[in-house]
């Protein structure tokens, strides 16, 4: 079990924790095991648990292959699951698009508004005045029937198939730079080309997140493989650390969204 667990962070132990449960689950009454959707890191996290498994295998899907978010599908060995098995509901949203501006957080929070976890719903797509949503078909109707209004603005919600949800693209731009060391601070500073007096307050403001997660800790360490993003300023990916110069800095290469 210790050496699952020396490959992730502390915070992390209770999420694999919980996906050794789901494995334990499929493993005794040998059927699949549907979970809620994920993000990119914890499908990482049950990828590698899973791991090669010749008994439980995984499989991944949020609507279309680009997705972000995904449920995943635990599933003993005899099983072939299909798009069906993650159970998952396309809509799009109509609104007076001529007056009104919605934007991904506008979406998000008023679902959540009416008492649903974020765990429940998949990417949230736009494509100039078209927006998407997707969701566990579980919590279908009682959206049908309550998302009614983004903030003040009255809108219509429509079921669509899968195969017409919006394809997202994401244009990135590669960077090598060098920190000084790996706190958080000092990486995100470097990548947003920021001072630290700046990035700082937004970090104890809790609006930068290290894999989905918001991280409030200034001297967080990052590693190689970790997604930040910082509100207002975009998502990056540290993709390397590409050991130290002569001064003694740490050379990265980040992935950082155009």
């Amino acid at each position: 079990m210790s050496q699952i667990y020396q490959h992730f962070r502390q915070d992390e132990r209770h999420f694999i924790d919980q996906v050794i449960e789901w494995k334990e689950l499929v493993l005794s009454q040998y059927t699949p095991k549907l979970t809620d959707f994920l993000d990119p890191r914890e499908q990482e996290i049950v990828a590698s648990v899973i791991g090669e498994n010749l008994d439980v295998k995984v499989a991944f899907f949020g609507g279309i292959e680009e997705t972000e978010r995904k449920r995943a599908c635990i599933y003993p060995d005899y099983y072939e699951p299909t798009n069906e098995d993650f159970n998952l509901t396309l809509f799009e949203i109509s609104y007076a698009s001529k007056f009104v501006t919605i934007e991904h957080r506008h979406v998000l929070g008023s679902l959540m508004g009416l008492g649903l976890k974020r765990a429940k719903f998949g990417d949230i797509l736009f494509r100039e005045e078209s927006i998407q949503f997707i969701c566990a078909s579980e919590i279908a109707d009682f959206i049908s029937m309550n998302f009614q209004e983004i903030g003040r603005s009255k809108i219509h919600i429509k079921e669509k198939p899968l195969h017409e949800m919006i394809a997202h693209k994401e244009e990135v731009v590669e960077q090598i730079t060098t920190v000084s060391s790996l706190r958080l601070d000092v990486v995100a500073a470097a990548i947003y080309n920021l001072s630290r007096q700046k990035i700082q307050p937004l970090i104890i403001n809790e609006v930068v997140k290290v894999n989905w997660k918001v991280v409030d800790s200034v001297s967080f360490e990052c590693r190689e493989g970790d997604t930040l993003s910082v509100r207002g300023y975009g998502r990056s990916k540290l993709i390397r650390i590409e050991g130290k110069t002569k001064k003694d800095r740490f050379k990265i290469v980040i992935e950082k969204q155009k």
